[in-house]
């Protein structure tokens, strides 16, 4: 007799547990997957393949220059409690080592940029068209150019990692991650072929500009511009007053167009610098963070194309004020 009603509440007891579990792995299974984006631009293209199935977390943000970010333990925790951690590569993320260490991370990390196109391999115009003959910034490029981005073919290089890497941590969802990565590359490329059209309608003598720093390499190898950069690739330090006449002393040389500032840095020196040339400031552009949510470039798309128009304009004597 005890052995039926033992036989009996164990039965009951598998049959709840089976159907506890039947409600808790679906639920489990939806919720989207935690992962960590190194930086604004990376986490809204994670966003757009990953779709609804990721839970995206930029540890730069919005507006916040990467070049000298400076983790905080909260970092190391978003890191720590991640499934996936998306980088750029390239050295961008110079404190990035030292965080996944202090987080204790052990999963998958990955290099956004792998594959990509050099400004080397783009016909060497890295050098700005001018820099070997003493007009432009000279480089060194045993230090590798970071802001691969500022490519859209690179881009898309970008999209497949990023698709291939999602895939592999949620096979269930691979065909939306797919779909997802295809219809993005489509805008990539239509947005490419636009701003292609837009830069041809400037004459190559007017295609001079100034930026801040050194993050528009792989514009100017794939769309044609010369940019003269104030700083190099990374923003750490304050422009010396011997760069600042260098800078003077080419734009009235090279009758460089317009000056341009950047969302990540202080626009105060190159408006000095503008006023002492005679060179008007063209706009802002935004090279290594998006803008807040629900402005004018807080998509990685949405700030290519502001750049293109600004620099267009800019250089078409329409500054924008």
């Amino acid at each position: 007799m005890y052995d039926v009603i033992y036989d009996y509440v164990k039965s009951v007891q598998n049959f709840f547990l089976a159907s506890m579990l039947c409600l808790f792995i679906p639920a489990l299974a939806a919720q989207p997957l935690p992962v960590v984006a190194s930086f604004s631009i990376l986490a809204d293209m994670v966003r757009e393949v990953g779709g609804p199935h990721v839970e995206v977390t930029s540890l730069v943000g919005p507006n916040t220059d990467a070049h000298v970010f400076d983790p905080t333990p909260a970092d190391a925790k978003r890191i720590a409690s991640a499934r996936l951690v998306f980088v750029n590569g390239l050295g961008f993320e110079g404190w990035l080592d030292r965080l996944v260490k202090a987080s204790g991370y052990r999963g998958p990390i990955v290099i956004a940029s792998k594959g990509v196109k050099t400004p080397l391999q783009l016909k060497d115009a890295h050098d700005h068209a001018g820099a070997a003959k003493g007009h432009g910034a000279k480089h060194s490029h045993s230090v590798p150019d970071p802001h691969a981005w500022q490519n859209l073919a690179n881009a898309e290089r970008y999209v497949e990692t990023i698709r291939i890497a999602l895939a592999a941590a949620l096979p269930a969802h691979s065909a939306v991650f797919e779909q997802r990565a295809a219809d993005y590359i489509k805008r990539i490329r239509a947005l490419d072929q636009a701003i292609k059209a837009q830069i041809a309608a400037v004459t190559v003598e007017r295609r001079r500009v100034i930026t801040s720093h050194d993050a528009f390499g792989y514009f100017a190898a794939a769309y044609g511009i010369t940019f003269y950069p104030l700083q190099g690739l990374a923003t750490g330090s304050e422009p010396s007053a011997a760069e600042i006449v260098r800078i003077i002393d080419l734009i009235k040389k090279n009758k460089v167009s317009a000056i341009f500032t950047e969302n990540i840095s202080d626009p105060r020196v190159l408006e000095r610098i503008a006023k002492d040339s005679g060179a008007k400031v063209g706009g802002m552009l935004y090279a290594d963070a998006l803008t807040e949510p629900g402005t004018s470039a807080d998509t990685y798309l949405k700030m290519f194309q502001h750049n293109v128009t600004t620099i267009v304009q800019g250089i078409s004597g329409k500054a924008i004020e």
